[in-house]
């Protein structure tokens, strides 16, 4: 992906290569102190022993983040086959190792039966609530409650690697997939039990883990570490474009309603300069409203 030009005052995005044992929350409040930004939020969380991608929003990106947190994720999966875990990772207590006699096209062949549509049971240690609670607190005391199943897609999953009972799998998935479940699934396919050792996510929509920035280069930039951020109009790229007129920029920037021949449904608007705007939805008949608007003026995210 060629890199857009800096961001605007509008705010930005910044690819984040999370490092292991750091919450999402955490590498975002780093991100905005290096950043010296007070609005943020992610696109979607990562466990704390996971690594990879995890795209952050600043400013008036925050409002198009939803592009994100709903597009398809790619991840690289270590498994160990053989053993389980309460959490399906490595922070629960694993069990004693059983033996593993499963062939490689075995393997294969379960890893086949995986993609496509289909309903998986978020796992107990998830942030999902129940009744007021993390579903993750419940497990932590000892609780378990019925979780309804919610229906993923899994577009692509193709074996790696297999060096013992460590299997490496590369997954394509949709939003709300959780590979630890997958990896707990695929071992009781395979007859043998497995639970996820190391995940890393390598791609969230377009943008590429070989995009991504580490903390600590992030940090070696200094002042010039807002170099690193994306305009916000990335997010939306994989919306159709409606150029606006100056008139019709200026009618959509009072919220106004406006005609213009082009695609049905959600569009990126451009003004004259190919000036990011927003995002409108267009009707059948040409008809054009607004949804979601860049406020005019400020800076990246309000810098104290």
């Amino acid at each position: 992906m060629s890199v857009p030009a800096p961001p605007s005052a509008a705010g930005g995005v910044l690819l984040l290569d999370k490092p292991p044992g750091w919450t999402s929350t955490r590498a975002l409040g780093r991100s905005k102190r290096l950043l010296v930004l007070r609005k943020g939020g992610h696109t979607g969380t990562l466990d704390p022993f996971a690594t990879g991608l995890l795209p952050l929003v600043f400013g008036e990106a925050t409002k198009f983040s939803r592009f994100l947190i709903d597009a398809p994720k790619e991840y690289l999966a270590t498994l160990c086959l053989g053993r389980t875990s309460t959490s399906g990772d490595p922070e629960g207590q694993i069990s004693e190792p059983t033996p593993v006699a499963v062939t490689s096209s075995q393997i294969d062949a379960v890893a086949r039966t995986f993609v496509g549509v289909q309903l998986q049971v978020p796992p107990m240690h998830s942030a999902l609530h129940h009744e007021g609670r993390r579903l993750y607190e419940l497990a932590r005391e000892g609780v378990e409650v019925e979780r309804a199943p919610r229906e993923v897609e899994i577009h692509a999953l193709d074996v790696v690697s297999i060096s013992g009972e460590k299997l490496t799998i590369s997954v394509k998935c949709s939003k709300g997939t959780y590979i630890r479940t997958l990896a707990e699934d695929i071992g009781k396919h395979l007859g043998c039990g497995a639970y996820l050792t190391a995940l890393r996510r390598t791609a969230v929509s377009g943008f590429r883990i070989e995009e991504a920035v580490t903390l600590e280069q992030l940090e070696a930039d200094g002042e010039r570490a807002r170099e690193r951020l994306l305009p916000p109009e990335v997010l939306v790229r994989s919306l159709p474009e409606l150029p606006l007129d100056a008139a019709q920029a200026t009618a959509i920037g009072h919220g106004q309603i406006i005609d213009s021949q082009g695609p049905e449904g959600e569009v990126a608007l451009f003004a004259p300069g190919h000036v990011f705007v927003g995002v409108g939805r267009a009707s059948a008949t040409g008809r054009v409203t607004v949804m979601r608007l860049l406020a005019t003026g400020g800076g990246h995210g309000e810098a104290p």
